[in-house]
């Protein structure tokens, strides 16, 4: 699987994660949407129990699994795909909930594009909605462990800049290397 184009983008919970996706959309770009959010919208409609709120362990299994899902979906496009977040944000997670260790062996496996843009704390954006409850500092801390996570499975973190939404999709293809549009 030719993982090097496969590039993450993960950081604070409401920093502009999935606006910026749209953005890389909009212009073209494959992406593939947050599978917490997806999880959740199913596990709402239909009633189900695997919510972080919930059952944080069903919820980050099924994230798992739809990630590593993911990712073979990905290897049919070409070019360029964007990951709002992704199988090393819910391992991450898997660890932190349940102190087992998996990171190093699915991360050393499944790897992404050296490159991880982080969105950061971004207070006067961040917002609850119905499939987001956890408060701001439950998000702060999150976004804490995923500063060390990346970085200790050998990616090069850049913090993208509070700026509008075509700014850090400029600055993020420049960084890789594309000629902003």
């Amino acid at each position: 699987m030719d993982s090097d184009r496969f590039v993450v983008i993960s950081g604070c919970s409401g920093g502009g994660k999935s606006t910026l996706l749209a953005e890389l959309a909009r212009r073209g770009y494959a992406t593939v949407e947050e599978p917490g959010r997806r999880i959740v919208r199913a596990a709402l409609r239909g009633g189900g129990k695997a919510l972080p709120w919930v059952d944080p362990a069903a919820f980050l299994r099924r994230a798992i699994a739809m990630s590593l899902t993911d990712r073979v979906a990905a290897a049919a496009t070409q070019g360029w795909v964007f990951f709002d977040r992704g199988l090393i944000d819910a391992v991450a997670g898997w660890e932190f909930v349940t102190g087992e260790n998996a990171l190093a062996a699915l991360g050393a496996s499944h790897r992404y594009h050296r490159r991880v843009f982080m969105v950061p704390p971004w207070p006067e954006i961040y917002r609850a909605d119905p499939e987001r409850r956890h408060d701001f500092a439950a998000a702060l801390a999150d976004y804490e462990r995923k500063l060390d996570v990346y970085p200790a499975l050998g990616y090069q973190l850049t913090v993208l800049p509070k700026a509008s939404v075509p700014e850090r999709a400029a600055i993020l293809l420049q960084a890789l290397g594309k000629c902003a549009e």
